[in-house]
């Protein structure tokens, strides 16, 4: 595609170089990224319990960032004192007891903060970056799948903690690999903490999410404290609605005039999904400032649906704005779809892309001047 000229009616230059394509790249990731990048992603590396802001009208939020504080202040104390630290993790040592849950399962809605609190005690939890863990299930799923079960019981049951971030219950291989890899995790000695989502309307039912979970790694259900967290959407509370899909020409000049942009069009992007691996998402994102997508239309099945969830996590871990063509992003999935087994992922890719898009208005209105 050769770069637009400049009109009169245009706000700013045209990028001298062309964007890039995300549909050029596929990436190669050595196994050892996957594990150095298990930290929080960049949108959460500077959170903290204290600049989380809880809900005056959901108690339960700041009852849950008194707990986890408290659950991080556990995970250290005598062992890092006495220069024992290593010695922590045998069982011995410090043994599993009512008063001192092993893990943590924060259950709750979309936008309520779970990732912020998940976050948040990673980076308060009183040990070295290379001794804490922190990713989504899928990404711990795809660590299994590079390194092999043993090899990655034996690269985490040297950690302090563990974090799980969008714990899934659709894929009953996958729950029953992630839970036998916990129970050897917890073993060792490590700690866990977990988040999932309920369905939106369906916060009085969380309970039930939260059976699912802990049922689903039976062995471990006592070493878990559930801690509930009510609330709305964060990313749709008092905000305008996201902003309507702009024309492509908008879409291409806004790629053309902004470093960093990528474009695509979109049934070529999602064709091009199916040929990499997810676990290889965030690295064709790399360099990647604005993602500017053309033709956006809804999805036609579950295999690529999902992996279209997969890439705007990595999107929206990374704080990338999407730029869109076509239809609203809130059209991507059916109705069958929405309804369906794989219906949380949707909803929350939704509400991710949403945001992204929110973010991505003033790239538009740099072109339009509307």
């Amino acid at each position: 595609m050769s770069a637009p000229t400049t009109t009169s009616g245009s706000a700013g230059p045209i990028a001298a170089e062309a964007p890039v394509a995300l549909t050029a790249r596929a990436p190669h990731v050595p196994a050892e990224r996957l594990v150095s990048e298990m930290v929080p992603p960049p949108r959460f590396a500077t959170v903290s319990f204290d600049n989380y802001i809880p809900d005056r009208d959901q108690p339960s939020q700041a009852e849950a960032v008194k707990t986890l504080s408290g659950f991080a202040e556990g995970l250290g104390g005598a062992s890092a004192k006495d220069g024992r630290r290593r010695h922590w993790f045998r069982r011995e040592s410090r043994p599993t007891t009512p008063s001192g849950p092993r893990g943590m399962y924060l259950d709750g809605g979309y936008g309520v903060g779970k990732t912020h609190l998940l976050a948040s005690l990673w980076h308060a939890t009183p040990a070295a970056p290379e001794l804490k863990a922190f990713g989504t299930f899928v990404e711990l799923t795809n660590l299994v799948g590079a390194l092999g079960f043993q090899q990655t019981v034996q690269t985490l049951s040297g950690h302090r903690l563990l974090c799980i971030d969008e714990f899934e219950l659709d894929d009953p291989g996958d729950t029953v690999l992630v839970s036998t890899l916990l129970g050897k995790l917890v073993e060792a000695g490590v700690a866990l903490a977990a988040t999932s989502n309920t369905l939106p309307g369906k916060l009085g039912e969380g309970r039930f999410a939260a059976a699912d979970f802990l049922r689903e790694i039976q062995g471990l259900s006592a070493r878990f404290r559930t801690l509930r967290i009510d609330g709305e959407d964060y990313r749709h509370r008092g905000l305008p609605e996201a902003p309507a899909p702009h024309s492509d020409d908008t879409v291409t000049r806004a790629a053309y005039r902004t470093p960093g942009a990528s474009l695509d069009d979109f049934p070529s992007l999602l064709e091009h999904l199916s040929r990499v691996h997810p676990s290889r998402y965030g690295a064709m994102c790399d360099g990647v400032q604005a993602v500017c997508l053309t033709g956006v239309g809804p999805v036609p099945d579950q295999s690529t649906a999902l992996r279209l969830v997969v890439l705007a996590d990595r999107l929206y871990d990374r704080e990338v704005p999407v730029l869109a063509s076509g239809v609203p992003f809130d059209q991507l999935f059916s109705e069958e779809m929405l309804r369906g087994g794989y219906r949380k992922k949707y909803f929350r890719a939704i509400s991710r892309l949403t945001a992204l898009a929110r973010d991505a208005k003033g790239l538009a209105e740099g072109h339009s001047g509307h």
